[in-house]
């Protein structure tokens, strides 16, 4: 029987369209701050008069804090709260801490970039840390023959949402007396504040309208206690879950590929002498391109086969890795935006869904703990083959063609994945 009707009638139910609108909210802190605002205004604010080369070592030591922080955590955080049935209080709670860290930018001097860090670091993990929970509800509230149009349901959402508040922003800071502001600083301080209400206010229907099914709950020392238990024993055992350990290594390639594109993409831009203002325009091509492209990518999960659109993105993102080699002018680099925009929140989403398909629903946030930390430790091969390749070349063009690799890799055990979880299903 085709899924079309009853896929349609999903997306509009209370508990799914409340669980979608999470990534609406948390994605303007994604595009204004991490990708947008804070690291131009560390650099040219914050760390006013110091070196570029200081001030992003500062930027990267804050960034490797709260990726350690988390990757570290995220197994236990996800093992406790799924012992106290409490996943909904810990999205929440990491929410909290996130929109008010980062509304409280606004409150930071000129030159304090010591407090700018810390706060920064401090937002990080609130966003960071929400997201454990928020993924491992996708289980929660979609039907298990739909995880893969809910999971880029919540992703083309939140391309949308992040983009219209980011477009938003920018027009502030390129026209700040039209908002009544002195300048395009005073500008970015107040976006920071858009963003903490924009996330705080979005996610009420989450935290109001998701309920965990499963009632029981532990007090809160037992759940750590408990959680921490469960957390060693499912490390002992990952042996034993081999489809799953197999995805989760095969997304810790592909998805290092993806996070590295997306960290370099705007320095490699600069690099080739393109204006700031035309990679910002870039970065909200990739945006709303990126709203259809998730749903479509969903649909095409749900009705076809997952594997095939994680396949695909990450093909495409291996002829990406090639172009940028060749690109030379701001048109291709406009190419290369909407190729990434066409194809980034589907291999995202589709891995979620995916892995989330793998889970048992009851320990959905301790398996999706490992599942981010695995996001949160990518990154790392990427740029040391990329340094490697830059110093046996000599050249940073020929460097990133060697990311290509990570995306072979990637898909050669997703194809070992894939017959783990045919014979799991045969036997």
């Amino acid at each position: 029987m085709k899924p079309t009707a009853p896929a349609r009638a999903v997306l509009f139910d209370r508990k799914v369209l409340s669980w979608a609108l999470y990534d609406w909210a948390n994605s303007s802190f994604a595009t204004t701050v991490l990708a947008g605002f804070f690291p131009v205004f560390f650099k040219q604010f914050w760390s006013l008069g110091t070196e570029p080369t200081v001030s992003t070592f500062r930027l990267g030591i804050a960034n490797g804090i709260a990726s350690f922080i988390l990757a570290v955590l995220a197994p236990l955080l996800g093992a406790i709260a799924d012992r106290g049935r409490a996943r909904v209080r810990f999205l929440a709670t990491f929410t909290v801490l996130g929109a008010a860290m980062t509304a409280a930018l606004f409150f930071v001097g000129k030159g304090q970039w010591e407090a700018a860090a810390a706060v920064y670091v401090a937002a990080s993990l609130g966003f960071w840390g929400a997201i454990i929970f928020y993924d491992s509800l996708l289980v929660e509230v979609a039907p298990r023959q739909h995880l893969d149009l809910v999971s880029g349901y919540g992703y083309s959402l939140g391309y949308l949402g992040g983009g219209l508040l980011f477009a938003v922003n920018v027009w502030m800071t390129l026209a700040p007396q039209r908002f009544g502001l002195a300048n395009a600083a005073e500008a970015v301080r107040i976006s920071f504040v858009t963003v903490g209400v924009w996330w705080a206010v979005f996610s009420l229907p989450i935290v109001i309208n998701v309920k965990e099914t499963r009632t029981v709950r532990l007090a809160a020392t037992r759940a750590i206690r408990e959680g921490f238990m469960e957390l060693m024993k499912t490390a002992r055992d990952l042996k034993h879950y081999r489809a799953m350990a197999l995805f989760l290594f095969a997304y810790w390639l592909y998805i290092d590929g993806v996070n590295t594109i997306q960290k370099m993409a705007v320095d490699y831009g600069l690099s080739l002498g393109f204006p700031t203002s035309s990679l910002i325009t870039a970065l909200l091509l990739v945006q709303f391109v990126g709203f259809p492209a998730a749903l479509f990518f969903g649909w095409l999960g749900n009705r076809i086969n997952t594997l095939l659109g994680i396949y695909v993105g990450i093909a495409v993102y291996a002829g990406v890795t090639v172009w940028a080699v060749f690109m030379s002018n701001i048109a291709e680099f406009y190419g290369l935006a909407l190729a990434i925009g066409l194809v980034q929140g589907g291999i995202q989403s589709l891995s979620r869904s995916y892995f989330g398909s793998l889970v048992p629903p009851d320990r959905a946030a301790e398996f999706f703990g490992f599942y981010n930390m695995m996001g949160k430790f990518a990154a790392v091969l990427g740029p040391v083959l990329m340094g490697v390749t830059a110093l046996l070349t000599g050249s940073s063009r020929s460097s990133i063609l060697s990311l290509v690799l990570l995306f072979i890799a990637g898909a050669a055990l997703l194809a070992f994945a894939r017959r783990a979880v045919n014979s799991e299903l045969a036997s």
